[in-house]
Formats: structure tokens, sequence, C-alpha cells
């Protein structure tokens, strides 16, 4: 007993008193492991922390809105600065003080990789913008054209020039540190940059490609957590407490219903819906096609007689608009699962604090790139023309011949016409 109270005593003195100061990020090891997880009805703060997390999520759509209403470039240039503040968080989560005094310059090798990384990919993507864009000045267009047809040389130079770098600057007592950091830095080019960037593939097929599956992400977050804030009771899954099937199944029904209603308002504007061929900033106009033209619809055969409505007017992309709202609440949310499990890997709540009551900007682009990824595949197998049209065509020819030899294909298609003219009109 005696034993008992000189411990208690001992650890109640200031001497004997230790106090450790968690860190903002660092998850909670032991709390709440013996009522179970901690599900949002029953947090005692949750509408203090819905306060704040409402007045960011006004912040944010409100800034998206008015980058969207400023054109694709700006979209393209607002994903450019996420990419580089979520490559900024990452990097951070293996970095070690100790280890980088030693090493000089380090940093510096994994945004080398990083950048090259970019100029690859947006290449790549923008190649064709790129060019029409320039078309109007001779010089400019055999400068642009040289380095579109040599791209792909240059962004590997410099991949092997950061390689070479790497491998100079080994230190022995750093070996397995470096190794890893080399490892992480080409882990966050794959699982996050490489998704993400097909977001802007998305945006010069058509804003709509875009807006919808990132609107979708954005609806489905908004309605998991409000139907986990009131009626949220079942955890769904282990790597994040907090979710519930409450949650998830509300969240599935309001994305798919709002998907079929969104599709309908944004195919409507051509502004939207028309592909950006440039780099300008200009409005569009252009030939919407079959996808955003309405068809009829009998339902004749489905609802009785008395019904007033015989028929219904759709765009043929709502229906395609239901598969994304599909993926977006069932497949896409699992980004976000990984990004918990990641999480918990490292012991931290939050990639980042940027955003107030949501962590940083890789805690909310978790779901959005794998819907940015499904996106483009989904367009590109079930949207586009599967046939080689014009601008496919003229794609390859502005791509891959020099100016004297599409000036010589001009001149051989003239003389063909003429023939053909030539022949029909002696017939």
């Amino acid at each position: 007993m005696q034993k008992d109270t000189s411990s208690n005593d001992a650890s109640a003195s200031p001497a004997g008193r230790v106090r450790h100061r968690r860190r903002p990020t660092e998850a909670t090891t032991n709390g709440n492991r013996t009522n179970g997880p901690a599900l949002l009805a029953n947090d005692q703060n949750k509408y203090k922390s819905m306060l704040i997390r409402t007045y960011s999520t006004i912040w944010m759509i409100g800034g998206f809105a008015l980058i969207v209403y400023m054109g694709h470039l700006y979209i393209c240039a607002m994903v450019v600065v996420i990419q580089i503040f979520m490559a900024k968080e990452l990097f951070n989560l293996l970095r070690k003080s100790s280890e980088e005094k030693q090493l000089p310059g380090f940093r510096l090798l994994n945004w080398h990789v990083f950048f090259t990384a970019m100029l690859f990919t947006y290449g790549r993507f923008l190649s064709r913008q790129l060019v029409n864009t320039v078309t109007s000045d001779h010089l400019l267009y055999k400068v642009v054209s040289g380095l579109i047809k040599y791209q792909m040389f240059i962004c590997y130079f410099l991949y092997i020039a950061g390689f070479v770098w790497f491998i100079l600057t080994l230190k022995k007592k750093t070996y397995k540190y470096q190794f890893k950091q080399y490892a992480w830095t080409h882990m966050i080019l794959l699982m996050v940059f490489a998704q993400s960037s097909f977001t802007v593939a998305n945006i010069f097929e058509g804003m709509f490609w875009f807006l919808l599956p990132a609107s979708l992400i954005v609806i489905n977050d908004i309605a998991a957590y409000l139907f986990g804030f009131f009626l949220g009771r079942t955890p769904l899954i282990k790597l994040s407490p907090k979710k519930t099937w409450e949650g998830f199944i509300g969240a599935s029904v309001t994305t798919i219903i709002s998907a079929f209603m969104l599709a309908n308002v944004m195919g409507h504007f051509q502004w939207l819906t028309c592909p950006r061929k440039d780099l300008s900033t200009g409005w569009l106009r252009c030939d919407p096609g079959p996808m955003f033209k309405p068809e009829h619809y009998s339902l004749g055969e489905w609802l009785p007689q008395w019904f007033p409505w015989k028929e219904v007017a759709l765009l043929p992309v709502q229906l395609h608009a239901l598969a994304l709202g599909l993926f977006a609440s069932i497949i896409a949310p699992f980004g976000g699962f990984f990004a918990s499990g990641f999480k918990r890997a490292f012991k931290i709540k939050d990639f980042g604090d940027s955003i107030p009551g949501h962590g940083g900007i890789t805690d909310r682009m978790d779901c959005q790139m794998v819907m940015a990824v499904f996106a483009y595949i989904y367009h590109q197998s079930f949207i586009l023309p599967q046939n080689y049209s014009v601008e496919i065509i003229l794609d390859q020819i502005i791509r891959n011949l020099t100016f004297e030899e599409q000036k010589f294909l001009y001149q051989q298609l003239g003389e063909i016409f003429y023939e053909r003219m030539h022949i029909r009109d002696g017939k």
C-alpha cells in the first residue's frame, strides 16, 4: 500500500510528470478502443466540426465555380497547382530533417523528377492544342512542332540526368534513406500524378467530361458526410471508423440521381460540351453531337393508360452519366479507403492542414484521382467515335509531318480532287 502511494506521489510531482504533446496530425491509437469506433452520430463536437467544414466547402466550391467560368486553361493551371501541393504533402511524409542536413540539394532531385514527369505527360496530352494555338506564326510553329517531335527524347534525357544525379549523390551512411526517397518519389508519380493528369485530358475533350465526374465525387462526399452525420450507426470499414453503411448507401442513391439530372443540365451548354482544340480562352460554339441532342423514348408499355406522359425526352449522355454515377458512388470511395489505410500506416490523421476541417489537398483529391482515370477511359471506350475522324488524321499530319511534307500532301490532294472532278464532269 505504501508502495502504491509513493509511486502515485512521484508521478504527481512536477519532476516525475512528463507530458507528451501529440502532433496535430498524429492518429489516435487508444481512443474509443472500449467504446467502438467514433461515429459522427456519437461525436460530441460534431456540430463545431461541421461548421468549420461547411465554411471551407463553400469557399472551395465558390472558387472552383469561378475557375470553371474562366475557362479550360485556368482549370489546367488549377490542376497543376493541386498536383504540386499534393506532391509537397507526400514528399514530407518520409522526410527526416537529420538525414536531409547531410544531403544538400537532395530534395531538389525529387522535384526534378516530378517536373520531368509533368513535362512528359502534359506534352503528350496537349500537343494538338499547342500546335493549333501557334499555327498562325510560321517560325513559332516550326519550333513548337520540333519540340513536340522530340519531346519524348527530351523528357527521357532529363529523367536520365536525374538518375545520374541520384547515383552521384549517394552517401555511405544514408543509402537506405536515399533509396527509400527515390522509390517514394516514383510511387507518388504513379499513384498521384499519373492518375490526376487524366483530368487535363478530360478537360479538353469537353469540360462536361471533367466537370460532371468531379461534381459527382463532391456530391458523394457531401451526401456521405450528411447521412453519416445524422443517421450513421453501422460502421462500414475498419480503415475509416467514421464511415457508415447509412452514409455509403444514402450517398450512392444521391450520387446516381444527381448524375442523371446534372447530365441533362450540363448537356445543354455548348461551353461545357464542346471540345477545346487550342489553348485559347474564348467561348466555344460547335455542333453538340448526337450525345447531347434530345431523343424521345416511349413510355406506353411501362405506364398505365391514365398517366399523362406518353413519352420522355432524354439526352443519350444521361444514360452514360448513370455509369459515371455508379462508379463515383461505389468504386471511387475506395480511393478514400486506400488513403485512410495509407495514413494509418504512417500514423497520421491527415496529409496536411491547408484546408480547415478537411485536412490537406491530398485528403480531398483521393477519390477524384480514381474518378478522373475512369472518366477518361470510359470516354475513350464508349463515347469517342472508334473510326478515324478528320480531326484524328489532321492531328497525326501536324504532329508527324514537316511543313514541307504537309505542303506536298496538300498539293497531292489538290491534284487528286482535280482529277476526280474532271472525271465526274466528263461523265
